[in-house]
């Protein structure tokens, strides 16, 4: 597949994961009496994981993630020199996705970024006053486990066709997980794209969600080598 395509489709793919997930969590949230509340969000996230699987995984693997691209690198699924273009086109999806949210949201009366636009924090800015401690480890082990789910899944021992519900349900898990922490990031460039609008607290946190979910997602794909390593 040209890169050009696979690009583009991490563009659309990240943008979609971007736009349904942050989406859900500030326009639909906490909607009066309707709010679909941290379930909702959760399932979002893992909802659009789930569909850009089926629809661009056949073009670019589906990363919409720069850790998951620098854990599949680490696990031996993804080659080094494309990982920056990934990185690149995975992050302007994001940030494209969060244009468009802004312009949404912005439609409301008395809307406002003060009250988070689904950023990412920890201390005062997480939503249940977690440490940075606390931060970066759940999410260096959040990632690390995603990238565990997803080398499994998509392994060419696993039942095939399915890994895009393993996936899309582990994502989910993991927002159900840590939502009340940091809000949930594993995505460097989920983060961006909606921290950038913030900007103040938002950019100034901005670099543990780079740091750990990196960094849990090369000790995820570390760990898949090697329980996951085929005997010869």
């Amino acid at each position: 597949m040209p890169m050009s395509k696979r690009l583009g489709a991490e563009f659309v793919g990240t943008f979609w994961l971007v736009l349904g997930g942050c989406g859900s969590a500030v326009l639909a949230a906490a909607f009066p009496e309707l709010g679909i509340g941290f379930v909702g969000v959760a399932l979002a996230f893992g909802l659009t994981v789930l569909t850009m699987a089926f629809a661009v995984g056949h073009i670019s693997g589906c990363h919409l993630n720069p850790a998951v691209s620098i854990g599949l690198w680490a696990g031996g699924r993804f080659p080094a020199r494309d990982l920056a273009p990934y990185i690149v086109s995975q992050v302007l999806g994001g940030i494209t996705a969060g244009l468009v949210l802004f312009i949404i949201a912005s439609g409301k009366p008395g809307f406002s970024v003060a009250a988070g636009f689904a950023s990412n924090g920890y201390g005062a800015h997480s939503p249940g006053g977690y440490s940075l401690g606390a931060a970066l480890v759940c999410e260096v082990v959040m990632t690390l486990m995603f990238l565990v789910i997803i080398l499994g899944a998509t392994d060419t021992r696993a039942p095939q066709g399915l890994a895009p519900i393993a996936i899309g349900l582990a994502l989910t898990l993991i927002h159900l997980i840590s939502i009340p922490v940091t809000n949930t990031s594993v995505n460097p460039a989920r983060s961006t794209g909606v921290a950038v609008f913030v900007g103040g607290w938002a950019v100034a946190q901005l670099w543990l969600f780079w740091l750990a979910p990196i960094v849990g997602g090369i000790l995820g794909g570390v760990v898949y080598k090697i329980i996951g390593e085929k005997k010869s």
